[in-house]
Protein backbone atom coordinates (compact mmCIF):
# COMPACT_ATOMS: atom_id res chain seq x y z
CA UNK A 1 0.00 0.00 0.00
CA UNK A 2 2.80 2.35 -0.06
CA UNK A 3 3.04 2.76 -3.29
CA UNK A 4 -1.08 3.66 -3.37
CA UNK A 5 -0.35 6.67 -0.78
CA UNK A 6 3.02 7.81 -2.29
CA UNK A 7 1.09 8.06 -5.74
CA UNK A 8 -2.08 10.01 -4.03
CA UNK A 9 0.49 11.95 -2.49
CA UNK A 10 0.56 14.01 -5.36
CA UNK A 11 -1.69 16.64 -6.79
CA UNK A 12 -1.30 16.09 -10.72
CA UNK A 13 -1.52 12.55 -10.00
CA UNK A 14 -5.06 13.43 -8.57
CA UNK A 15 -5.99 15.31 -11.36
CA UNK A 16 -4.70 12.51 -13.79
CA UNK A 17 -7.21 9.96 -11.87
CA UNK A 18 -10.08 12.93 -11.44
CA UNK A 19 -10.16 13.01 -14.94
CA UNK A 20 -10.21 9.24 -15.78
CA UNK A 21 -12.77 9.30 -13.01
CA UNK A 22 -15.35 11.70 -15.61
CA UNK A 23 -13.95 10.03 -18.55
CA UNK A 24 -12.43 6.31 -18.58
CA UNK A 25 -10.64 5.03 -21.35
CA UNK A 26 -8.20 7.60 -22.14
CA UNK A 27 -5.17 8.17 -24.50
CA UNK A 28 -1.99 9.68 -23.62
CA UNK A 29 -2.47 12.79 -25.98
CA UNK A 30 -6.32 13.22 -24.40
CA UNK A 31 -4.89 13.36 -20.59
CA UNK A 32 -1.97 15.71 -21.89
CA UNK A 33 -4.03 18.55 -23.44
CA UNK A 34 -5.78 18.70 -19.71
CA UNK A 35 -2.55 19.50 -17.53
CA UNK A 36 0.01 22.36 -17.95
CA UNK A 37 3.11 19.99 -18.63
CA UNK A 38 5.07 18.34 -21.33
CA UNK A 39 3.69 15.12 -22.35
CA UNK A 40 6.88 13.17 -20.67
CA UNK A 41 6.19 14.80 -17.86
CA UNK A 42 1.95 13.26 -17.80
CA UNK A 43 3.85 10.33 -18.56
CA UNK A 44 6.50 9.57 -15.93
CA UNK A 45 3.10 10.63 -13.85
CA UNK A 46 1.19 8.06 -15.74
CA UNK A 47 3.85 5.16 -14.81
CA UNK A 48 3.53 5.69 -11.12
CA UNK A 49 -0.32 5.48 -10.94
CA UNK A 50 0.33 2.06 -13.15
CA UNK A 51 2.65 0.74 -10.88
CA UNK A 52 0.39 1.69 -7.60
CA UNK A 53 -1.91 -0.39 -9.59
CA UNK A 54 -4.44 2.57 -9.87
CA UNK A 55 -4.17 2.84 -13.80
CA UNK A 56 -4.44 0.01 -16.22
CA UNK A 57 -3.95 0.13 -19.94
CA UNK A 58 -5.22 -1.44 -22.69
CA UNK A 59 -4.07 -1.71 -26.33
CA UNK A 60 -6.91 -0.72 -28.93
CA UNK A 61 -5.70 -1.29 -32.36
CA UNK A 62 -2.59 1.62 -32.54
CA UNK A 63 -4.05 3.24 -28.84
CA UNK A 64 -3.25 3.20 -25.61
CA UNK A 65 -5.85 3.95 -23.34
CA UNK A 66 -5.90 4.34 -19.68
CA UNK A 67 -8.24 3.12 -17.17
CA UNK A 68 -9.26 4.02 -13.65
CA UNK A 69 -8.32 1.31 -11.14
CA UNK A 70 -10.02 1.80 -7.86
CA UNK A 71 -9.54 -1.56 -6.47
CA UNK A 72 -6.10 -0.50 -4.67
CA UNK A 73 -8.41 2.26 -3.07
CA UNK A 74 -11.19 -0.08 -2.03
CA UNK A 75 -8.57 -2.38 -0.30
CA UNK A 76 -7.35 0.48 1.32
CA UNK A 77 -10.90 1.09 2.89
CA UNK A 78 -11.13 -2.14 3.29
CA UNK A 79 -8.64 -2.36 5.51
CA UNK A 80 -9.20 0.10 7.92
CA UNK A 81 -13.01 1.55 7.77
CA UNK A 82 -14.74 -0.75 10.22
CA UNK A 83 -17.96 -2.22 9.40
CA UNK A 84 -19.34 -0.10 12.26
CA UNK A 85 -17.48 2.95 10.71
CA UNK A 86 -18.24 2.42 7.23
CA UNK A 87 -22.18 3.55 7.09
CA UNK A 88 -21.00 7.34 9.04
CA UNK A 89 -18.32 7.34 7.01
CA UNK A 90 -20.08 6.89 3.60
CA UNK A 91 -23.09 9.16 4.90
CA UNK A 92 -20.77 12.04 5.39
CA UNK A 93 -18.73 11.62 1.86
CA UNK A 94 -22.22 11.44 0.43
CA UNK A 95 -23.36 14.53 2.13
CA UNK A 96 -19.90 16.67 1.46
CA UNK A 97 -20.24 15.47 -2.49
CA UNK A 98 -23.86 16.59 -2.47
CA UNK A 99 -23.53 20.01 -0.75
CA UNK A 100 -19.98 20.63 -3.49
CA UNK A 101 -21.89 19.53 -6.54
CA UNK A 102 -23.99 21.37 -8.96
CA UNK A 103 -27.33 21.29 -7.91
CA UNK A 104 -28.53 20.79 -11.68
CA UNK A 105 -26.30 17.54 -11.94
CA UNK A 106 -29.51 15.26 -12.01
CA UNK A 107 -27.06 11.89 -12.54
CA UNK A 108 -26.46 11.97 -8.86
CA UNK A 109 -29.89 12.11 -7.81
CA UNK A 110 -30.73 9.49 -10.12
CA UNK A 111 -27.96 7.20 -8.81
CA UNK A 112 -25.79 7.70 -11.45
CA UNK A 113 -22.47 9.57 -11.60
CA UNK A 114 -20.83 11.68 -13.69
CA UNK A 115 -18.44 9.33 -14.52
CA UNK A 116 -20.99 6.88 -15.71
CA UNK A 117 -21.34 9.27 -19.12
CA UNK A 118 -19.17 7.17 -21.67
CA UNK A 119 -19.19 3.95 -19.91
CA UNK A 120 -18.72 1.21 -22.40
CA UNK A 121 -15.76 -0.61 -20.79
CA UNK A 122 -14.55 -0.30 -17.30
CA UNK A 123 -11.55 -2.52 -16.12
CA UNK A 124 -10.61 -3.76 -12.94
CA UNK A 125 -7.16 -5.27 -11.57
CA UNK A 126 -5.76 -6.97 -8.79
CA UNK A 127 -3.22 -9.11 -7.30
CA UNK A 128 -3.84 -12.45 -5.26
CA UNK A 129 -1.33 -14.60 -3.58
CA UNK A 130 -2.91 -17.88 -4.72
CA UNK A 131 -2.32 -20.08 -7.60
CA UNK A 132 -4.74 -19.95 -10.93
CA UNK A 133 -6.29 -22.85 -9.48
CA UNK A 134 -7.37 -21.50 -6.83
CA UNK A 135 -8.80 -18.22 -8.00
CA UNK A 136 -10.95 -20.25 -10.68
CA UNK A 137 -12.02 -22.18 -7.99
CA UNK A 138 -13.24 -19.26 -6.19
CA UNK A 139 -14.82 -17.41 -9.20
CA UNK A 140 -16.77 -20.91 -10.33
CA UNK A 141 -18.04 -21.93 -6.96
CA UNK A 142 -20.95 -21.10 -5.87
CA UNK A 143 -20.48 -21.62 -2.29
CA UNK A 144 -16.80 -19.41 -2.13
CA UNK A 145 -18.99 -17.11 -4.78
CA UNK A 146 -21.06 -16.15 -2.21
CA UNK A 147 -18.63 -15.32 0.53
CA UNK A 148 -17.04 -12.20 -1.36
CA UNK A 149 -20.19 -11.31 -3.76
CA UNK A 150 -22.23 -9.57 -1.36
CA UNK A 151 -23.62 -13.20 -0.69
CA UNK A 152 -24.64 -14.29 -4.06
CA UNK A 153 -23.98 -17.67 -5.45
CA UNK A 154 -23.33 -18.56 -9.41
CA UNK A 155 -24.97 -22.19 -11.30
CA UNK A 156 -23.58 -22.97 -14.35
CA UNK A 157 -22.57 -25.90 -15.38
CA UNK A 158 -19.41 -24.07 -17.23
CA UNK A 159 -18.99 -25.28 -20.73
CA UNK A 160 -18.93 -23.05 -23.39
CA UNK A 161 -22.43 -21.94 -24.38
CA UNK A 162 -23.87 -22.99 -21.19
CA UNK A 163 -26.75 -20.41 -19.32
CA UNK A 164 -25.25 -18.80 -16.06
CA UNK A 165 -27.18 -17.17 -12.78
CA UNK A 166 -26.33 -15.38 -10.29
CA UNK A 167 -28.97 -16.50 -7.44
CA UNK A 168 -30.01 -15.22 -4.01
CA UNK A 169 -28.77 -17.71 -1.57
CA UNK A 170 -31.59 -18.04 0.64
CA UNK A 171 -34.56 -17.79 -2.02
CA UNK A 172 -32.79 -19.30 -5.07
CA UNK A 173 -34.48 -15.93 -6.64
CA UNK A 174 -32.27 -14.79 -9.73
CA UNK A 175 -30.09 -11.65 -9.60
CA UNK A 176 -28.26 -11.53 -13.20
CA UNK A 177 -27.91 -14.02 -15.81
CA UNK A 178 -25.94 -14.70 -19.11
CA UNK A 179 -23.98 -17.08 -21.16
CA UNK A 180 -20.36 -18.68 -20.97
CA UNK A 181 -19.18 -17.54 -24.12
CA UNK A 182 -15.50 -18.58 -23.21
CA UNK A 183 -14.40 -20.78 -20.93
CA UNK A 184 -10.33 -21.78 -20.28
CA UNK A 185 -9.66 -22.87 -16.70
CA UNK A 186 -8.38 -21.61 -14.96
CA UNK A 187 -7.41 -18.91 -17.08
CA UNK A 188 -9.72 -16.65 -18.94
CA UNK A 189 -13.72 -16.77 -18.84
CA UNK A 190 -15.95 -14.63 -20.89
CA UNK A 191 -19.57 -14.12 -19.75
CA UNK A 192 -22.31 -12.15 -21.51
CA UNK A 193 -24.04 -10.47 -18.44
CA UNK A 194 -27.63 -9.17 -18.04
CA UNK A 195 -28.87 -7.67 -14.05
CA UNK A 196 -31.83 -8.74 -13.16
CA UNK A 197 -32.37 -6.91 -9.96
CA UNK A 198 -34.64 -4.09 -10.91
CA UNK A 199 -36.68 -3.01 -13.51
CA UNK A 200 -34.60 -0.04 -13.82
CA UNK A 201 -30.78 -2.35 -14.53
CA UNK A 202 -33.37 -4.99 -16.57
CA UNK A 203 -33.62 -2.09 -19.19
CA UNK A 204 -30.19 -1.37 -19.42
CA UNK A 205 -29.64 -4.55 -21.64
CA UNK A 206 -26.72 -7.08 -21.92
CA UNK A 207 -23.08 -6.48 -21.77
CA UNK A 208 -20.16 -8.33 -21.56
CA UNK A 209 -17.62 -9.72 -18.07
CA UNK A 210 -14.16 -10.91 -19.42
CA UNK A 211 -11.68 -12.76 -16.20
CA UNK A 212 -8.35 -12.90 -17.15
CA UNK A 213 -6.24 -14.71 -14.54
CA UNK A 214 -2.06 -14.71 -14.75
CA UNK A 215 0.66 -15.64 -12.83
CA UNK A 216 2.81 -13.66 -11.39
CA UNK A 217 5.64 -15.22 -9.35
CA UNK A 218 3.82 -17.05 -6.41
CA UNK A 219 0.83 -14.65 -6.77
CA UNK A 220 -1.79 -14.01 -9.69
CA UNK A 221 -2.64 -11.12 -11.45
CA UNK A 222 -6.72 -11.11 -11.38
CA UNK A 223 -8.51 -8.62 -13.97
CA UNK A 224 -11.83 -7.85 -15.01
CA UNK A 225 -13.54 -6.49 -17.87
CA UNK A 226 -16.65 -5.19 -17.90
CA UNK A 227 -17.91 -3.60 -21.50
CA UNK A 228 -20.37 -3.40 -24.22
CA UNK A 229 -22.06 -1.56 -21.60
CA UNK A 230 -24.15 1.46 -23.04
CA UNK A 231 -23.05 4.93 -23.31
CA UNK A 232 -25.06 6.00 -20.53
CA UNK A 233 -24.08 3.05 -18.25
CA UNK A 234 -26.05 2.97 -14.64
CA UNK A 235 -23.08 2.52 -12.68
CA UNK A 236 -24.97 -0.16 -10.17
CA UNK A 237 -23.88 -2.47 -13.37
CA UNK A 238 -20.46 -2.65 -12.77
CA UNK A 239 -19.72 -0.29 -9.28
CA UNK A 240 -19.63 -3.25 -7.00
CA UNK A 241 -15.96 -4.60 -8.91
CA UNK A 242 -14.21 -2.91 -6.65
CA UNK A 243 -15.73 -4.29 -3.36
CA UNK A 244 -15.91 -8.21 -4.93
CA UNK A 245 -12.34 -8.31 -5.94
CA UNK A 246 -11.38 -7.05 -2.97
CA UNK A 247 -13.48 -9.44 -0.63
CA UNK A 248 -11.73 -12.13 -3.11
CA UNK A 249 -8.33 -11.38 -2.39
CA UNK A 250 -8.79 -11.03 1.38
CA UNK A 251 -10.64 -14.72 1.03
CA UNK A 252 -7.72 -16.39 -0.68
CA UNK A 253 -4.81 -15.03 0.95
CA UNK A 254 -6.33 -14.82 4.77
CA UNK A 255 -9.46 -16.81 5.00
CA UNK A 256 -11.31 -14.14 6.37
CA UNK A 257 -14.64 -12.52 4.77
CA UNK A 258 -14.88 -8.92 4.42
CA UNK A 259 -17.58 -7.29 7.34
CA UNK A 260 -18.00 -4.03 6.14
CA UNK A 261 -22.02 -3.32 5.26
CA UNK A 262 -21.68 -3.47 1.19
CA UNK A 263 -19.99 -7.00 1.42
CA UNK A 264 -22.77 -8.86 4.00
CA UNK A 265 -25.75 -6.99 2.21
CA UNK A 266 -27.35 -9.69 0.57
CA UNK A 267 -25.80 -12.69 2.70
CA UNK A 268 -28.93 -12.67 5.40
CA UNK A 269 -31.97 -11.01 3.75
CA UNK A 270 -34.26 -13.76 2.65
CA UNK A 271 -34.95 -11.89 -0.76
CA UNK A 272 -33.39 -9.38 -3.36
CA UNK A 273 -34.16 -5.74 -2.93
CA UNK A 274 -32.42 -3.56 -4.79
Amino acid sequence: MDAVFRALADPTRRSLLDELYERDGQTLSALEQRLPMTRFGVMKHLEVLEEAGLVVTRKRGREKLHFLNPVPIRLVHDRWVSKYAEPWASALSDLKTRLEEDDSMDTQISGKRPWTAEATEKVFEVYIKATPERVWQAITDSELRQKYSFGVGIVSDWTPGSRVEGVHPRSGQAISEGENLEVDPPHRLVQSFRALWSDEIKAEGTSRVTWEIEPVGDSCRVTVTHDQLGPDANGELYGGWPMILSGLKTLLETGELLTTPGSLRYSQADEWVA
